[in-house]
């Protein structure tokens, strides 16, 4: 399979957010991505994390 599970976790708290999915051929670096961060309550920077 092509596609692979994606845990994303804020930049700013550190904690896991959000799950989304990516496919690995087109996108091999980790994904970076504008989110909003309950904990913070505003928009951060969410990565990849493995």
């Amino acid at each position: 399979m092509p596609r692979e599970l994606a845990i994303l976790a804020c930049t700013e708290c550190k904690r896991r957010n959000y799950t989304t999915t990516r496919n690995k051929r087109t996108t091999p670096n980790r994904l970076e991505m504008k989110k909003y961060c309950p904990n913070e309550r505003r928009r951060t920077v969410h990565r990849e994390v493995k």
